[in-house]
């Protein structure tokens, strides 16, 4: 899971659209699969750094936390119903969002399509 975080943090860097859509945005973004920890460290838009956890001492705005089988079944083309987008996929219990709901909310199409960035990739493939 660590290789497919630096992915999305490559994937980004070749993404000037979501540069645009983050330049405001500049915090740590917990992502849990599986009970793994992982930091997104972003810099104005940009993934700075991918910390792996478990740490307490990392402090962070808002996480995501699901388990690895939704993820990718998230990732894929076309994702089955109720695994196709982060608040359907809380909905029907198979993640959660944690911390600071309303910097998520004003961010929310940049942390969305971010997240997504593996689902755009694989649709380029196929």
């Amino acid at each position: 899971m660590m290789e497919r975080m630096r992915r999305i943090q490559a994937m980004l860097d070749a993404a000037p659209h979501l540069h645009r859509l983050g330049a405001l945005f500049s915090e740590t973004v917990l992502i849990k699969v599986d009970g793994d920890e992982f930091y997104l460290v972003f810099d104005k838009g940009r993934i700075d750094r991918v910390v792996e956890g478990p740490s307490k001492k990392t402090p962070y705005r808002f996480g995501f936390i699901t388990d690895g089988a939704a993820l990718e079944e998230f990732w894929t083309a076309t994702p089955a119903p109720g695994l196709h987008d982060i608040f359907a996929m809380v909905k029907i219990g198979r993640a959660e969002i944690v911390g600071d709901m309303l910097l998520l909310v004003r961010n929310l199409r940049f942390f969305k399509e971010v997240l997504a960035l593996p689902r755009a990739r694989r649709e380029a493939v196929e």
